[in-house]
């Protein structure tokens, strides 16, 4: 496929990298990944749009082609910032989002801090973890969770990017994690999601100590960010996936004007494993 072109920007002194698909004059479109991904994972859904949007996707800090933060600084306040800071300084306001997973999370704090600033957005699962994932983590103490996640922050520094010998070995390695891909996405997934060794191994992009999650809001402040957002909104799941539904579970009341589509066939990437009738579904809510 023809692609974009890469670009970086600078952000709380991080050199960050995003990707342009072009036609300037047209509406702004931004597309947010999720964790561990990278913004070329949007391909599919960019070469769809770019013909009536202006397309955008950055890498997020940590992941791809962007730098990693020294010290940490993978809290959703930094990311918030992030996004804010390409939508400012490339003069976007008010873009439309289509997000997924921790981008979602991200996105959705975005709009309700700054919704004069969207015009509508679309989250793939961004909802985090469902009400009764956040009872049974109320019940753990502030000073237990504390110790586990300094005890889980040191492990981790001790952890080395797991290497794999060849370009294939990592193509399968995509493929076993979801199993929904064809052989193309798998292989242009792993291109774009790795780097060559010097000893000629292959290595993910991303940061090990990026973690997952919308995470550094309390859940409280969060559905507060969501009843803040005017723009209309369009929640996606895949049925087969781990997300609640949030209509089931209550948490779409939190929202103004927000509308939810399952898709039956579909895990957690649900614009790669039903592309088609995920952009049906995108378009149609665009287009109103």
């Amino acid at each position: 496929m023809e692609g974009p072109t890469s670009h970086f920007y600078f952000s709380q002194r991080l050199r960050l990298h995003y990707v342009d698909w072009g036609n300037e004059g047209a509406p702004p479109l931004v597309l947010v990944h999720g964790g561990r991904d990278h913004c070329r994972n949007w391909d599919w859904v960019a070469q769809r749009l770019r013909d009536r949007y202006h397309v955008i996707a950055p890498d997020l800090r940590g992941h791809g082609d962007s730098e990693w933060a020294v010290g940490g600084g993978y809290d959703n306040a930094a990311y918030l910032y992030d996004l804010a800071q390409i939508i400012h300084q490339k003069d976007m306001a008010p873009a439309t989002i289509i997000s997924h997973s921790l981008g979602a999370g991200i996105a959705l704090n975005y709009c309700g801090a700054f919704p004069e600033s969207v015009k509508k957005i679309v989250a793939i699962e961004g909802l985090g973890p469902s009400p009764a994932v956040m009872a049974e983590q109320a019940k753990r103490p502030v000073e237990e969770r504390l110790r586990t996640w300094v005890d889980d922050r040191r492990k981790n520094s001790g952890r080395t990017p797991r290497r794999y010998a060849s370009l294939d070995e990592a193509i399968a390695r995509m493929a076993e994690q979801n199993p929904h891909l064809s052989a193309e996405q798998a292989r242009h997934l792993t291109i774009y999601g790795v780097n060559q060794n010097e000893d000629g191994t292959y290595s993910w992009k991303f940061d090990n100590h990026t973690g997952g999650g919308v995470g550094g809001l309390s859940h409280a402040d969060q559905h507060r960010l969501w009843s803040q957002i005017t723009t209309p909104v369009l929640l996606v799941r895949g049925a087969e996936s781990w997300a609640s539904d949030p209509v089931i579970d209550g948490r779409i009341q939190h929202f103004r004007n927000a509308r939810l589509v399952n898709f039956e066939g579909a895990g957690h990437w649900v614009h790669h494993d039903r592309l088609d009738g995920f952009m049906d579904a995108v378009e149609t809510f665009l287009a109103e």
